[in-house]
Parts: C-alpha cells; sequence; structure tokens
C-alpha cells in the first residue's frame, strides 16, 4: 500500500521530526511504500509530487498545526493530533488504516485552514492579537522550544499568537509588517540581541528564552500588563531606555552572548576541518601542498583565527549597533596577535562597543555632517580608543592570563583535571541552557582558540551536557511506574535530544521536580567531567553531541569519551528512577476537555490532544 505520512506540530522541532521518524519505521515494517512530508522549522518543506499523490491509498495527518489538505481531495485521510503518533506509532498507522474516510470538497470548504483542534481553546473573541520573536545563543533548543510554548499558553488563554524563531539557520516564518501592526503586544523572548527598530512604537516586553520556556503563560501575562511603548520611529533604532525593561538592550550578559551566538558556527567549521585534517595522520598537514595541510590552513589558519575577532565585533555590535562591529572586529584581531584570547577579545568587544555607543549618544555635530557620523567619525574614533587600550592598558595583562591558563591546562595532574572536569561538569548540569550553564560552555568554546593543550575542557564541557537528558530517558524507561503517560512520552524525546548535546530536554522534568532532578544531574555531570578530564579526552568541535565521533579525530579517546557519558547517564537515570516517588503530570500535560472536530468529512467527538 502507498501511504502518504504528514506531520507538524506548533515548533516544528522535536516532536515533527519525532512522529516523522516513528510513522515512517512503523509503516515500513507493515511493507508499506511510504512518502513523508514534515513541516520543520530547520529544513524546507518537501511536499510530495503529483505522481505520489495520485498513487497514495492512504494519506496519514499527524499534526498540531495548519497544514494544506486540498490537493488530497478524493483520497482517503486520517488526521489527529500529532501527540496521538507519538507513544504508539503502528497502533496509530492501524487506527488510521481503519477509520480514514475520503475527504471531499465540502469538507475543506467548510475548513479551509485545514488544520486539527488545537490543544487548547483558540483564539476567542476577546483574545488579543500578540507577536514573538523567540532566539538563543546556539539558536537550536531553547529557540524553538520557547516558541512551541509560546504558542500553546496562548491557545489556553485564548489568543491569538504568532512566533518568529531566529535559530541557527537564521529567521524562520518571519513576522510581517501587518502581523506587526495589528499586534497589541510584542514579546521578545531573547537571549542574544536582536533588530527591534521595525517595533518602534510597539508596545514590548523583553524577557528570556528560559522564562518564556518554564513560564510561558506568566510571559504574556505580564507581557500584556507591563509591557511598555518603544520609542523611535518603525525602521530606525529606538532610542535606549524608553520603555525599561520591556524595550531597552539586554545587559552585559546578552551582550557576551551575542558575541558568542556568531561567533560559534565559526568555531564550530575550524574544528572540524581540523579533525578532518587529522583523517590523514595526525602530522599530515605538516607536508606542504596536501589536501591535510589544505584543511588545517582553512581550519586553523582561517576559521580560528577570525573566531576571536568575531566574537569582540559582535559583543560590540549588540551593544551598540552597526557602528560597533568595525571597532570591536579590530580589537577582537589586536587581542589575538598580542596573545590576550578570548579573554582578550571580551574586553575589546566591551570597549567597543560603550566607545561607539558614548560616541553616537553624546557627540553633537551639526546637522550637515551628522551622516559622516557613522561611516566616520564613530568606527575612527572607537577604533582608536579600542586600539590604543588593547596595546597598551589590557593587551599584556590578558595575554599573561591567557598563557597562565593554557599553561595550567596543559601541565596540569590527574587531580587538578579531575576537580576542573567535576566543576565543568556540575555547572553544566545546573539549570540547562541557563547562566551558568552558558558560562561554562563559553569558557570552554573560548578555550579552543588557545592551541591542541586546551581541547580537553571542551570534552568535559559537551560530554556532560548530554548527561541530564539522557540521563532523564532512562530514567523513564527503568522505572516507567513512576512516570505518567506524558512523562514517559518526554523521556523519549529528552534521550534523542540528549544525543544530539541538546540539554534542555530535560527541562521538563526540572519544572516539575527541580528538588530531585538538580542534584542528581548534576552528580552525573560532574562524574562524565572528572571521567573525560582523567581520561585526557580532546574534542575539537564544540557542538553535535555524539554526531561528531563520526568524524575520525574529532575526538580522541572514543571509547573513553563514551564510557565517560555513559557512566553519568547511568548515575542520573538509576539515581532518579530510585528517588523519583509517585506518578506526576508535566506542567501543562493535562488533557484539555474533549472537543468536536471534524475528521476528512465526517463529524467526530474525540479527545484534543
Amino acid at each position: 500500500m502507498n501511504v502518504i505520512i504528514i506531520t507538524a506540530c506548533p515548533s516544528g522541532v522535536a516532536t515533527t521530526f519525532l512522529a516523522a521518524r516513528g510513522l515512517e519505521r512503523a509503516a515500513k515494517q507493515r511493507g508499506w511504500n511510504v512518502t513523508v512530508e514534515m513541516h520543520s522549522q530547520l529544513e524546507p518543506v518537501v511536499p510530495p509530487g503529483p505522481v505520489a499523490i495520485e498513487a497514495a491509498d492512504l494519506v496519514v495527518v499527524a499534526a498540531s498545526a495548519p497544514v494544506d489538505l486540498t490537493r488530497f481531495v478524493g483520497k482517503r485521510v486520517h488526521q489527529a493530533p500529532i501527540s496521538e503518533a507519538l507513544p504508539d506509532p503502528d497502533a496509530f498507522l492501524k487506527q488510521a488504516e481503519l477509520s480514514a474516510t475520503t475527504l471531499t470538497t465540502a469538507a475543506v470548504a467548510s475548513h479551509p485552514e485545514a488544520a486539527p483542534v488545537p490543544l487548547a481553546r483558540s483564539s476567542t473573541e476577546g483574545g488579543k492579537k500578540i507577536v514573538a520573536v523567540t532566539a538563543c545563543p546556539t539558536g537550536v533548543a531553547h529557540t524553538f522550544m520557547a516558541a512551541e510554548a509560546l504558542t500553546r499558553a496562548g491557545q489556553g488563554l485564548g489568543h491569538s499568537l504568532r512566533v518568529e524563531t531566529r535559530g541557527s539557520v537564521g529567521a524562520q516564518d518571519p513576522l510581517t509588517e501587518e502581523e506587526i501592526r495589528d499586534a497589541e503586544v510584542v514579546i521578545l523572548a531573547v537571549d542574544i540581541e536582536v533588530d527591534s527598530s521595525r517595533f518602534a512604537g510597539k508596545r514590548v516586553w523583553r524577557t528570556s528564552t528560559g522564562t518564556a520556556l518554564k513560564k510561558s503563560e506568566q510571559t504574556i501575562r505580564d507581557a500584556l500588563e507591563k509591557a511598555q511603548v518603544m520609542a523611535g520611529a518603525p525602521g530606525r533604532p529606538a532610542a535606549e531606555g524608553a520603555g525599561g525593561k520591556a524595550a531597552g538592550r539586554g545587559g552585559p550578559y546578552q551582550h557576551l552572548l551575542t558575541g558568542v551566538s556568531f561567533m560559534l558556527p565559526m568555531v564550530v567549521a575550524g574544528g572540524l576541518l581540523i579533525a578532518l585534517s587529522f583523517v590523514f595522520g595526525i602530522d599530515a598537514f605538516k607536508q606542504e601542498g596536501s589536501l591535510a595541510a589544505a584543511l588545517m590552513r582553512i581550519g586553523g589558519g582561517a576559521a580560528f583565527k577570525l573566531m576571536v575577532p568575531l566574537l569582540a565585533g559582535y559583543i560590540a555590535y549588540s551593544i551598540a549597533d552597526r557602528p560597533g562591529i568595525a571597532p570591536g572586529m579590530i580589537g577582537g584581531y589586536l587581542a589575538s596577535e598580542l596573545g590576550a584570547g578570548f579573554l582578550g577579545g571580551i574586553a575589546a568587544g566591551f570597549i567597543a562597543g560603550y566607545a561607539a555607543r558614548g560616541l553616537s549618544r553624546y557627540v553633537k555635530l551639526p546637522a550637515s555632517v551628522e551622516s559622516l557620523k557613522p561611516i566616520l567619525i564613530i568606527p575612527l574614533m572607537a577604533s582608536l580608543v579600542t586600539g590604543l587600550v588593547m596595546i597598551y592598558v589590557i593587551g599584556a595583562p590578558m595575554a599573561a592570563i591567557m598563557s597562565a591558563v593554557t599553561g595550567f591546562l596543559t601541565n596540569m595532574n590527574s587531580g587538578n583535571a579531575i576537580l576542573l572536569g567535576v566543576l565543568l561538569g556540575a555547572m553544566m548540569c545546573f539549570d540547562l541552557g541557563g547562566p551558568i550553564n552558558k558560562a561554562a560552555y563559553t569558557f570552554g568554546v573560548g578555550l579552543l582558540s588557545a592551541g591542541a593543550g586546551s581541547y580537553g575542557p571542551m570534552a568535559a564541557i559537551m560530554a556532560a551536557g548530554m548527561v541530564p537528558p539522557i540521563g532523564m530517558g532512562l530514567a523513564s524507561l527503568l522505572a516507567r511506574n513512576k512516570f505518567s503517560e506524558p512523562e514517559r512520552e518526554a523521556g523519549k524525546a529528552s534521550l534523542v535530544l540528549g544525543l544530539c548535546f541538546i540539554s534542555e530536554g530535560a527541562i521538563p522534568f526540572m519544572a516539575k521536580d527541580p528538588l530531585r532532578v538538580i542534584p542528581i544531574s548534576m552528580v552525573g555531570g560532574a562524574l562524565t567531567g572528572a571521567l573525560s578530564m582523567y581520561f585526557g579526552v580532546q574534542l575539537m568541535a564544540p557542538h553535535g553531541g555524539l554526531f561528531v565521533l563520526l568524524i575520525p579525530n574529532a575526538v580522541n579517546h572514543v571509547l573513553l569519551y563514551l564510557l565517560s557519558i555513559a557512566a553519568g547517564a547511568l548515575a542520573v537515570g538509576v539515581g532518579y528512577a530510585l528517588i523519583k516517588t509517585g506518578r506526576a503530570e508535566l506542567p501543562g500535560a493535562a488533557a484539555p476537555p474533549r472537543d468536536k472536530r471534524w475528521d476528512m468529512g465526517a463529524e467526530s467527538d474525540r479527545a484534543a490532544a
């Protein structure tokens, strides 16, 4: 039998992917020919072609977001919320085969949105129109999880809410000018600086992705009650200070994360290119003219040399907007040349950013030459100030600190290595993407520019970051009777996310049971970090989870690295399985009231997921 499977969830990330893979696997086990259409934020939708649609005997739609079904008129179609497909994909397909009905033109015309029943009540007559933007430093987990949480909370509160996600591949589903104009309030759930000039004149509420994820309904209520109008004209930068928390730029921590988010792709690319050069032999790059030498030149000679200037440039950009980029990058390059490393780059970024912002705010010029300020005066003066401070004041002390840190990491004994691993591992597992987690991660990423002796901390950091979600997934399997059905499903997703180094997969468990989850996660992370450092594991790339192991020499001691991760994950999984008591629903997992919904032309009462 030929079947088309369509999956879609509000954020288009984890649930969409897991449901698609589960249904595809179950269909193939039944001997069906499968075509999958996955509505994902991370990649373009690839719809089935006319030939596949014509040949289809059954169309299975597992969706909790709108999907256009007009192309399937005349086909046997079964539609249900995506959450019904996750627990048992085979049973879901069996039900689809039995209950599918022929989709009629009248059914599509009466429901043009072709959307399933929402997870909670949809926008009502008294609801507000809200738009939001989510963005985290890496643009992977928090960005899309916060978007999905806000979408669900908006539906539950009866508001119409549209979210633009600014992930690792750029802006997805961007807000239109009409949507911004009609919005009652704008929510900026961002951990990095984003262009907010288009929201000038609107009521804006700024918060973090973590808050939007864990307290989504409260975030919406706060936005409606406390948001203040952002000053300025649309398309122009808003005046700072107007709107307080609602509209002002973030503090130093957010500026740092903005720089890290722009630097991260450079570090990942450079590290993997260096690892690829090692495929031909550890010393193969020393042979001039060889492919290994070319790869090393691209990764180590170009990408790693640009990482500190990028870090400094975009810290300055976060502080002063575009006028800060040039002086920031100049200061970052000087930091590299002076041996001040990423610490010097951070200092250069803040010096350049605040210098450029001060010049922009306080230097008043006649109207006839005001246009020269952003292209001549600010870059010149801010670069001069930054460069002189770096050369005569900051450079030498920062270089001495970096040299001491590098020397310590290179020559430390096993006892010091274990202590450092314990500290970094525990920090990674304390708040799962929060400030302490990101501080440890930023430390590891920054050290990658210091040379081969500094790759150990990054290995410990990434290994420990995988431990909480993998451990929670294992616990939900080891002690099924202690976990509710939604918790067990969250455990499956957590396990997959953990393998990808997405620590946020454990957040639903931490939010429900923080007094048990946080301590046991820190114990597991500390164990993994200590073992990784003790074994001398070194990692070239700061992201990718276990999939980095597919690249030869990206990790030097693969089996010991896997052992470190397994030890910590087992400690978390077994430990939490033992100490968890009772069975409780995850936050927001309670099923909403039954509602009437259509099923491809046939009305039926079903429980909305």
